[in-house]
C-alpha cells in the first residue's frame, strides 16, 4: 500500500516505526526525509550500471539484472541492520519516485510478514512539498529580527527566547554554521537538506505569533536562504542587542574556541582579508593570532571589519528598530529578558 503525503509534518504523524531511505548512497548524502535510515537497494555503482544497460541495451536486461542486485543487497540488510526487528516492525519506505526499487524491497519484507508501506512519488513527492512550502507558498507568520553587531550573542540570545514565550527558527543550527567568515562548524548540509530542515521548522510554526530569526545576509556558509524567507527578514522589525566592544570581544574568543585552538585555520582566514585590507593591518593580525592575543584581535578586526559593514547595512533599512544596550554579556539570560521585552515592544 503506498502513503500519499499531504503535507510535510504528516510522515513523522502516521507510527511507522522506521523510514527507510532505499535510494544509492549518493542520492542519501545530497538530501533525505529527515529521521530516515540509509539503506540502500543498489550501491552507486551498482545504480549507474543498471542505468546504463536500460538507456543502451533493454529494459527487460535492466530489471533482470537490478532485481538479482536488490535481492543480494536486501538479504544482507535482513542479515544486518533488521536482524533484530521483531514481527510487528511496521516500515516506511521510499525511493526516487516510489517505483521498482521501494517496491521491490517493501515486497521483500511483506513476505516476512512486516507491515510495510511506500511513499507514493518517492522522495520526489517529499521535495516537491519542501519547495512548495519554501518557494511557492506564503510565509507562514510575522518576522521579528534578533540584530546586533559580531560578538553580541545573538544566537544563544536567540535559543533562550522560546522559554520567555517565543517561537524561533535558529538558522544558524539548520545551517550548521555561525553565519561569518570564521563561522565554519564542520560540513554543512547540502541546499537541498537545508531546505528540507528549514520547512520542517516552518511548518511547526504557530502562523498567528511572529517568529524570531537571527539577522543574517542572503547566505549562511554555503546556503542560500529562500526568497520568501529573505525577503520577510529585510521587511521585519528589528531588535539588536548593543553591547560594548570589549564585551563582545571577550564572548567572541569563548564562543569561536575551536578556531582560536586551530593557528593554522585562523592564520588563513585572515589572510584571505587581503582584498578588503591594507597589507599591513593584515600583518598585524596575523602577529596577534600568533602571539595568542585573541582578545585584542577580536576588538581589531570588530573595529575595522565587522562593525562598519553591520553600520552601513542598517543605515539603508527604513523597518522599526528597537535597541537593547546591554552593561556585558556574562548573563545572558538577563539579555535574553530585555530582549523579549524590546520583541514584545515591536510586534
Amino acid at each position: 500500500m503506498a502513503v500519499k503525503l499531504g503535507g510535510l509534518l504528516e510522515i513523522f504523524d502516521l507510527g511507522f516505526d522506521d523510514i527507510i531511505d532505499v535510494r544509492a548512497p549518493a542520492e542519501w548524502a545530497e538530501d533525505h526525509v529527515p529521521g530516515a535510515i540509509s539503506l540502500p537497494v543498489l550501491d552507486d555503482d551498482e545504480r549507474a550500471r543498471v542505468g546504463t544497460i536500460y538507456k543502451q541495451v533493454a529494459a527487460f536486461a535492466a530489471r533482470k539484472i537490478g532485481a538479482a542486485l536488490v535481492a543480494k543487497n536486501a538479504a544482507k540488510h535482513l542479515e544486518g541492520p533488521l536482524a533484530d526487528k521483531p514481527g510487528g516492525w511496521r516500515p516506511l519506505v521510499y525511493c526516487w519516485r516510489g517505483g521498482q526499487r521501494s517496491g521491490s524491497f517493501a515486497s521483500i519484507l511483506a513476505q516476512i510478514g512486516w507491515r510495510v508501506e511506500i511513499i507514493e512519488g518517492g522522495y520526489k513527492s517529499w521535495r516537491h512539498l519542501v519547495v512548495d512550502a519554501l518557494y511557492d507558498d506564503v510565509f507562514p507568520c510575522p518576522v521579528v529580527v534578533l540584530d546586533g553587531n559580531t560578538g553580541s550573542a545573538k544566537t544563544d540570545v536567540l535559543n533562550r527566547l522560546p522559554a520567555l514565550g517565543f517561537q524561533v527558527i535558529d538558522l544558524e543550527g539548520l545551517a550548521n554554521h555561525r553565519g561569518s567568515l570564521f563561522g565554519h562548524m564542520g560540513d554543512q548540509p547540502s541546499q537541498k537538506a537545508f531546505e528540507g530542515r528549514l520547512a520542517i521548522a516552518l511548518a511547526r510554526l504557530d502562523p498567528s505569533r511572529p517568529v524570531v530569526v537571527e539577522a543574517e545576509s542572503s547566505k549562511v556558509g554555503e546556503v542560500r536562504l529562500p526568497p520568501k524567507l529573505w525577503r520577510a527578514m529585510v521587511a521585519a522589525p528589528r531588535v539588536a542587542i548593543a553591547a560594548s566592544r570589549a564585551a563582545r570581544a571577550g564572548y567572541l574568543v569563548t564562543a569561536y574556541a575551536d578556531m582560536v585552538a586551530d593557528p593554522a585555520r585562523l592564520d588563513g582566514i585572515l589572510a584571505s582579508l587581503r582584498a578588503a585590507h591594507p597589507a599591513d593591518v593584515i600583518a598585524d593580525w596575523r602577529v596577534m593570532a600568533a602571539a595568542g592575543r585573541f582578545v585584542e584581535l577580536a576588538e581589531a578586526l570588530m573595529e575595522h571589519h565587522y562593525d562598519p559593514r553591520y553600520g552601513k547595512h542598517r543605515a539603508r533599512m527604513e523597518v522599526p528598530f528597537a535597541e537593547v544596550p546591554v552593561e556585558g554579556l556574562d548573563d545572558l539570560d538577563v539579555v535574553a529578558a530585555r530582549v523579549a521585552d524590546a520583541i514584545r515592544s515591536v510586534i
